[in-house]
């Protein structure tokens, strides 16, 4: 074969970064030496690459899926929020108290939650200094409102398009520092070496590139000789079919398992009402208008008003819809006479009646009329204030937030509010856990760097916009602790081609596999699989879960993983098919995991809490939550019927860990007391996931003398 030129990346670049064909087993395949190699072009991504040269480190290469896809260049809602110190007025604010709040959400460490709260103005600060324009008043105060689980007024937005914004500004500086982005490189696996000491380390990165066919004229493989990896890759968002997620954001979670990270807290996600064509979260102005929530059949006939059958309350109807503004995500605390009995009204008229659901700004719900004295006095004051008391809801929309009209005008597809009713459905929102991470952002492999969504930084609740300051603090801690502590060279090239050899001919193997199969007739069934796992994970493990479906769920993957190699059919004239080879393995890889902890957890004890709801035939029923019955059990689906969890886990956290076939848990590393939650053969094809609880590490104690921390600094930084 020979090398072909890399197209599809940028051309900022030092010499050393160019690949170089090298022998590795039965195969010559280009290979790029660097440092540290950052997977993953969003907003954690480019902060990490920008920090890195900042700091000094400039062996540094970037590797994305597609460079203009992911959430953080794609995600947003009406106001899009960036959650941070206090900035402004004389509220009084501390970085004690902030990571206070952080860690009240409760099963997330205490290091990580002081650590976000210290640099947050920093990251915050850096962004301002590149152009992202987050508003100030004329004394250069950075203006806050408050958000959901947010005691002060801590957060900011740019609007719908925070994220997008950070993006640009990052990847211009990256630009200029001349970083080189591989574009278009599907992760494959990561490659690993097992010191003396049983310590796993980073020792490289396979990837498939996506833009090279697969004609034997060029290699599709592309190997990175590396140090260190900072995982930028954000959650496995491809496992639902119901998701805000955009498309192109689908994660490489499996990959980091299958190389021995452990994961954190993967239970815990955020669910909330979303648009699904285009996918944007309809939260804040688009819930405070009121719009009248319909659901249709699959045809779109029989269109009946549903929220009235659990609200019959019409002032009551209107000021829960009017709440989903600014409590968007879907919170289990509020289902049982709250906001969030909405989402659940939305989940049994999608899921388990098989309708459509629709937001209708053209007409007032329930009467022709808007009548807001029947609102609540929050409800009224507000729209009183905003100048809202009449109309429809487009009507109040556009005098409200003519951008939000607006933005549906300019998607594929293309809604006019004034004339189309808009389909949402309780969508995949946000992994608040994911792989394990410690106060610098490293994992239990050293040189492994999970930032952004990746990272499982996050405990159970957290306040809105607080996973955009994670993601540049993680990316900040992670760089720091690089320049300082692991400017290592890679591993001899000899040495590296014998620990990758593996590693690469396994993935060549089911490529051949994969195509072979499809040659000889099968038909390519990797958009099938695709498709499928993730409807099943929206079926049986979203918002709304229980023992029965999560366990129908995971054996249902189970067989899938543990079939795949013989099961996988793939085109190989399809550069597409033969990426869904490894995307499916990925997302199955990552179900099976997250299936795996859910189920772990119900074992554990584990309740309703955050943003899902486990089922309970033992518990109860949302309640009417007004007038004389209030306290009345709805007539509601007993899958509704749940136990809260009452904060009785908020201080252990739950690790996984997947141990390969041929490996006990006790390979699993880090310690000991791993088990399964279901019993697997040792040579099981699918792995075992193993499981620990263990108490979350508490806010580290104030060190605040100063000379003795500018003693410390000027001996090693602190970073240690």
């Amino acid at each position: 074969m020979t090398q072909q030129p890399l197209p599809h990346e940028q051309r900022h670049h030092e010499p050393h970064h160019e690949p170089e064909t090298v022998r590795i087993g039965e195969h010559d395949v280009p290979v790029v030496t660097a440092t540290t190699v950052v997977v993953g072009t969003g907003s954690a991504g480019y902060c990490a690459a920008a920090r890195l040269v900042q700091f000094g480190h400039d062996d540094v290469v970037m590797v994305a899926d597609k460079i203009h896809a992911g959430a953080s260049r794609n995600a947003g809602s009406d106001k899009q929020t960036y959650y941070k110190l206090t900035l402004s007025g004389g509220d009084g604010d501390s970085v004690r108290e902030m990571a206070e709040t952080l860690f009240s959400g409760g099963a997330m460490d205490g290091d990580n939650a002081l650590a976000e709260a210290a640099l947050s103005a920093r990251g915050f600060l850096h962004l301002v200094d590149l152009g992202v324009p987050f508003p100030q008043n004329r004394f250069g105060e950075f203006i806050g409102y408050k958000t959901d689980h947010d005691p002060r007024r801590r957060a900011t937005s740019v609007g719908p398009y925070t994220s997008r914004s950070m993006v640009e500004r990052l990847e211009a500086k990256v630009q200029r520092d001349g970083t080189r982005v591989f574009d278009e490189c599907r992760v494959v696996d990561v490659v690993t070496t097992t010191d003396a000491d049983g310590t796993r380390r980073v020792a490289g990165l396979l990837v498939l590139r996506t833009d090279v066919p697969h004609d034997g004229a060029a290699s599709p493989w592309l190997l990175f000789r590396c140090s260190n990896l900072v995982y930028a890759t954000g959650g496995p968002a491809g496992m639902y079919a119901t998701r805000v997620f955009p498309n192109g954001q689908w994660g490489a979670s499996g990959a980091a398992y299958r190389a021995g990270v452990h994961g954190k807290n993967l239970t815990e996600w955020q669910f909330g009402l979303a648009s699904t064509k285009p996918r944007w979260n309809v939260s804040g102005t688009y819930m405070q208008v009121v719009p009248r929530f319909v659901s249709t059949d699959q045809d779109g006939g029989d269109e009946r008003e549903f929220l009235t059958e659990a609200i019959p309350d019409y002032g009551r109807l209107m000021s829960l819809v009017f709440l989903k503004g600014y409590q968007w995500p879907f919170d289990i605390r509020k289902a049982r006479d709250g906001s969030s009995l909405v989402d659940l009204l939305v989940y049994r008229e999608t899921v388990l009646r098989g309708r459509r659901v629709f937001l209708d700004f053209r007409r007032n719900p329930v009467r022709e009329d808007f009548d807001p004295s029947a609102l609540s006095p929050e409800a009224y004051a507000y729209l009183e204030q905003a100048g809202v008391l009449f109309g429809t809801p487009i009507e109040r929309l556009r005098r409200m937030n003519e951008p939000a009209y607006q933005f549906y005008l300019d998607k594929n597809p293309y809604v006019d509010l004034e004339k189309d009713m808009l389909e949402v459905d309780v969508c995949a929102q946000h992994n608040n856990g994911g792989l394990v991470v410690d106060a610098w952002w490293q994992s239990n492999v050293t040189g492994f760097f999970p930032v952004g969504e990746a990272g499982g930084a996050h405990g159970v609740y957290r306040p809105g916009g607080a996973a955009l300051n994670s993601g540049q603090v993680g990316a900040t801690r992670a760089a720091q602790f690089i320049a300082a502590r692991r400017d290592e060279k890679p591993l001899p090239e000899a040495e590296f081609a014998e620990v990758a050899a593996p590693v690469l001919d396994a993935a060549v193997g089911l490529t051949a596999a994969a195509t072979g199969r499809a040659a000889s007739g099968v038909a390519d069934n990797t958009g099938d699989l695709l498709r499928d796992v993730q409807v099943l994970m929206s079926a049986k493990a979203g918002p709304v879960r229980s023992a029965a479906s999560i366990q129908e769920a995971l054996v249902q993957v189970h067989d899938w993983l543990t079939r795949y190699d013989d099961l996988v059919s793939a085109d190989g004239t399809s550069r597409r098919s033969v990426n869904r080879t490894f995307l499916v393995r990925d997302i199955l890889t990552s179900a099976y995991v997250y299936l795996s902890a859910m189920a772990d957890y119900v074992a554990h004890g584990g309740r309703s809490r955050g943003s899902v709801l486990y089922s309970d035939a033992a518990g109860e029923l949302p309640r009417a939550g007004h007038g004389p019955d209030a306290e009345a059990e709805l007539d509601l689906p007993d899958v509704f019927r749940f136990a809260l969890d009452g904060g009785v886990l908020d201080d252990v956290v739950q690790e996984t860990a997947w141990v390969a076939p041929g490996s006990a848990p006790a390979d699993a590393g880090d310690g000991a007391g791993w088990a399964p939650v279901v019993a697997r053969d040792v040579d099981d094809p699918a792995g075992t996931p193993v499981f620990r609880w263990r108490p979350r590490r508490p806010i580290p104690a104030d060190d605040d003398f100063f000379e003795n921390v500018w003693r410390e600094f000027r001996e090693h930084g602190n970073v240690r």
